[in-house]
Order: C-alpha cells, then sequence, then structure tokens
C-alpha cells in the first residue's frame, strides 16, 4: 500500500471509529510497525490526529463564535474568492437563500441587478442587497446580536413555506465525522430547514473551517458541496468520497 493509500485509510477508519490501535493498522494495511509508526506522526505533525498509546485518536478543534464585524475582517481575500466562484453559480430566475455570514455578504455586490428573487436571515444582508437593486425577502423573528441573524420560531415558520434554486449557507465547522456544525442552535435550525428545501446546497467557508467542530450539527458532510478556497490536497482527499469542493479562483 502506497504512503497516501495508507494515509487515507487511516484517516477514514479515524472518521469511523474516532480511535484506532497500531497493531490494527499494522494487520489491516499489512505494513510494518514502524511504517505505521511514521504515517501517524505525519499525521498528527498535519494536525489530523493525537497519537496516544497503542495508536491514535483523531483531531479536532470545537470552535467558538465570533461577532459579525470579526468575522468580516478576517480571511477576507480568501472569502471574497469564495463568493466569487458562488455568485457565478446564480442563474437568472433563481430563488436563493443566502444565510446570515460574512462569507455569503461578500456575494452580495456581485449579485447587483440580477434577474433574482433573494430571501436572507441577515440584517446586513438584506440592507446592501435592497441597496444592490436585488429583489429581496427578509425572513421575520427576533435578530440575534453577535450576528445580527433573524432566529427563532417565526423564522422557522416562515422558511418553512418556501422553496429555493440554490441555498447558500455560512459554518463554523466542517468535519467529515460530525459533518456541518454551528455554535448556535437557532441558527442551525435555520440553516437545516434551507437545505431540506433547496434543489441545491452549498456551504461557503474559507479554509480555516475544515478540521473544526462546532457545538450543534446542521447536517451531514454528504448534504452540501462546499466552495472553499486554498483547501489542502489532504483534506480534499479525506472529503472526495463524501462530497463535492468547489475552489474559488
Amino acid at each position: 500500500m502506497l504512503t497516501e493509500e495508507r494515509h487515507k485509510y487511516i484517516l477514514d477508519a479515524l472518521a469511523k471509529g474516532n480511535i484506532l490501535k497500531l497493531q490494527d493498522l499494522v494487520e489491516l494495511t499489512g505494513s510494518s510497525e514502524s511504517t505505521i509508526r511514521r504515517d501517524l506522526s505525519t499525521l498528527e505533525q498535519g494536525g489530523f490526529l493525537v497519537r496516544v498509546h497503542g495508536g491514535a485518536k483523531r483531531s479536532y478543534e470545537v470552535s467558538a463564535e465570533d461577532r459579525m464585524d470579526e468575522k468580516t475582517s478576517k480571511n477576507v481575500h480568501d472569502k471574497q474568492r469564495i463568493a466569487a466562484k458562488a455568485a457565478r453559480m446564480i442563474s437568472d430566475g433563481d430563488v436563493i437563500f443566502l444565510d446570515a455570514g460574512s462569507t455569503t455578504y461578500e456575494m452580495i455586490p456581485l449579485l447587483k441587478g440580477r434577474n433574482i428573487t433573494v430571501v436572507t436571515n441577515g440584517v446586513p444582508h438584506a440592507s446592501l442587497l435592497t441597496d444592490m437593486q436585488v429583489e429581496t425577502i427578509l425572513i421575520g423573528g427576533k435578530i440575534k446580536m453577535e450576528t445580527k441573524a433573524v432566529i427563532g420560531p417565526t423564522s422557522q415558520m416562515q422558511m418553512q413555506s418556501y422553496r429555493f434554486s440554490k441555498a447558500f449557507l455560512g459554518i463554523n465547522g466542517i468535519d467529515k465525522q460530525f459533518g456541518f456544525t454551528t455554535p448556535d442552535a437557532e441558527e442551525a435550525a435555520i440553516k437545516r430547514i434551507a437545505i431540506e428545501n433547496s434543489a441545491q446546497s452549498f456551504v461557503v467557508a474559507d479554509a480555516s473551517k475544515f478540521k473544526k467542530v462546532s457545538f450543534i450539527k446542521v447536517c451531514d458532510i454528504e448534504d452540501c458541496s462546499i466552495i472553499s478556497y486554498n483547501v489542502s490536497t489532504e483534506i480534499k482527499k479525506n472529503l472526495e468520497d463524501s462530497t463535492n469542493i468547489w475552489e474559488g479562483e
């Protein structure tokens, strides 16, 4: 088994079982113990796992939530590339859901004057969309102070009545085992409804969101395609059998 094949095998096995024994890997891959130890060391250096006595366990970060103004100042160049790719995937006549996130916000100037309808739960998003002369529906409900997202039972009921051509969602964590995750249960509920009611669903997220896990699961990794930028080869290989990753240009 080639090195890359072993690495993929180890990561896939960790995604399923969370903990692996060294001796099991030796037997299953037909490799020597020293080879597997080197593989584990390499993957640990890459942040994919943590070596423990007699084996390894998978590594992930549990991320907290930033305020909207903090989000907009991070990885701006990458977010703009991602936004450009996402905007090019929108066709005239589409009805889209635009999530309340910093990367989705970067899409809005690229939609100026487009013959589309946008439903959003982002208060800043709705304001900028109208400035860009885009037909806009802002769902109603409680406004979350930190992110300016509209959330709660009223917004969920309204969302249930809509159907979308495409949904573009921000996210806090992307992980093969734990799926797409976010810190807030009510924001997760809105995202989940958007995915269920969309013909196509895309998570727009910069590379910092991979290998992170947040508090609430939105959906499985197979449920959305990903639009990102500068994603490592190792991550792409780990996810290639689970979802599509579109790269900004």
